[in-house]
C-alpha cells in the first residue's frame, strides 16, 4: 500500500516549561495541588501551546458524517437513512451538539465525508464526499487505497486555515461503532467481542449477530494489519477524514478536545499514522461503549468526565469544554501569594 506522508508533529516535551508552569500553579493563592485535576489540565494546555499563558480562541467543532456498507447485514438498530436525516437535523440546529455548541459559543459545521445522499448547498455544510457510503467490508475493503488517502487528505484540508486553536471532531454515521470496533480489535490486538457495544441500542440478539458478522469481517481482512491498510479495509470514510483532521490540527499545535469511542479510534489511527498527534489530545469523557475503556488504556488517557454518555456528535467534548476555559482562567487571573500579599505555607 502507498505510504501516507504526514506533516511534521512537534514534540511538546519541554522540562523547563513544565517546571515553569508547575511553579506558577504552586504559587497561586491555594494549598499545593488543591485544584486537583484542574491544575493538571492547565499544565497540559500550557505544554500543548508551548506557553505559560494558555488560552482558547475561536473553538471549532466539525461533525463528520458518512454511511457504512456493512449495515446491510443488520449490524445496527437503525437504518442507514438515519445518517442523512441527522445531517438535516444538524443543519437545522436541532441536535444535541447544536445545543451545546450554541451554549458555549463554539462554531460548528457538518462535513459530508460519505453520506449516501446528496445535499443542497448550505452555509453550515462542507461537501468533502469521497463516495456515497463505504463498501461492504464483509465482501471487500470498505475503501480503496486511493479513497482512504483522499479521505485523510480531505480531513487535513478541513482543518487548514481554520480559525482558532481548539478542535472538536464529532461524527454521525449509522454503523460506525462497528467500524470503530473492528479497528480497535485490529490495531489494539484485542478480541473483537471485547470491543463491541450496543451502538444505537441493539438488544441481546442483535448484539450477538453483530459480533458474528464482525468476526467474519476480521477474518476476511486478516492480512491488513498496518494502520493505513487496516483503515482502508475496516474503517469508515468519516473515521478516516477525522483522523486526517486530527493529524492536520496537531501539526498546527491546536488543542484536540476528544469526544468518545468513534473520535478516539480516529485518534488512535492518527497516532499510528503520525506519531505524536496524541500529545495534543485532552480526553473529555468516558463513553459507556465497551471499546472506549480499551482505547483509553491504549492511549494512556484519563478523561475529564464520566457522564454515562454514548451519543457521539462531539457532545461529550462540548460538555467538557468549560473545564478548559476554567483551567486557562486560573492561570491568567488567579493571584499568586505575592500578588495578594498573603503569606505562603511554612516549609
Amino acid at each position: 500500500m502507498t505510504r501516507f506522508t504526514a506533516p511534521p508533529i512537534t514534540n511538546i516535551a519541554n522540562d523547563v516549561l513544565r517546571q515553569q508552569l508547575q511553579q506558577i500553579l504552586d504559587l497561586k493563592t491555594k494549598p499545593l495541588g488543591a485544584l486537583g485535576r484542574l491544575e493538571a489540565l492547565a499544565l497540559q494546555l500550557g505544554m500543548i501551546q508551548g506557553t505559560t499563558t494558555p488560552h482558547i480562541e475561536q473553538p471549532q467543532i466539525r461533525v463528520f458524517a458518512a454511511d457504512h456498507g456493512l449495515t446491510k447485514h443488520g449490524t445496527s438498530a437503525y437504518p442507514s437513512a438515519v445518517t442523512a436525516q441527522m445531517v438535516y437535523n444538524f443543519l437545522q440546529g436541532g441536535a444535541a451538539i447544536n445545543v451545546l455548541a450554541r451554549q458555549h459559543n463554539i462554531a460548528l459545521k457538518v462535513v459530508d465525508a460519505g453520506v449516501d445522499a446528496d445535499f443542497a448547498p448550505h452555509p453550515q455544510l462542507l461537501n468533502c464526499k469521497i463516495r456515497r457510503g463505504s463498501r461492504d467490508a464483509l465482501t471487500e475493503s470498505a475503501m480503496t487505497e486511493s479513497e482512504c488517502l483522499a479521505a485523510l487528505k480531505n480531513g487535513m484540508e478541513v482543518v487548514k486555515d481554520l480559525p482558532g486553536n481548539l478542535l472538536i471532531v464529532g461524527e454521525m454515521g449509522i454503523g460506525n461503532t462497528s467500524a470503530a470496533s473492528l479497528l480497535l480489535a485490529r490495531l489494539g490486538d484485542i478480541p473483537i467481542a471485547d470491543c463491541i457495544g450496543r451502538g444505537t441500542g441493539l438488544d441481546d440478539v442483535g448484539l450477538q449477530h453483530k459480533t458474528h458478522i464482525l468476526k467474519q469481517v476480521l477474518a476476511r481482512h486478516s492480512e491488513e494489519k498496518a494502520p493505513l491498510a487496516a483503515l482502508a479495509a475496516l474503517g469508515g470514510l468519516e473515521i478516516a477524514m477525522m483522523a486526517g483532521a486530527l493529524i492536520g490540527a496537531a501539526s498546527e499545535r491546536r488543542i484536540l478536545l476528544m469526544d468518545g469511542f468513534i473520535a478516539s479510534i480516529a485518534l488512535l489511527v492518527a497516532e499510528r499514522l503520525a506519531p505524536g498527534v496524541a500529545q495534543y489530545a485532552v480526553f473529555a469523557h468516558h463513553s459507556v461503549e465497551p471499546g472506549h475503556a480499551h482505547l483509553l488504556e491504549l492511549l494512556s488517557a484519563k478523561p475529564l468526565l464520566d457522564m454515562g454518555m454514548r451519543l457521539g456528535e462531539g457532545s461529550g467534548a462540548a460538555l467538557a469544554y468549560p473545564l478548559l476555559q476554567s483551567a486557562c482562567a486560573i492561570m491568567k487571573e488567579m493571584a499568586s501569594f505575592s500578588d495578594a500579599g498573603i503569606s505562603e505555607q511554612n516549609h
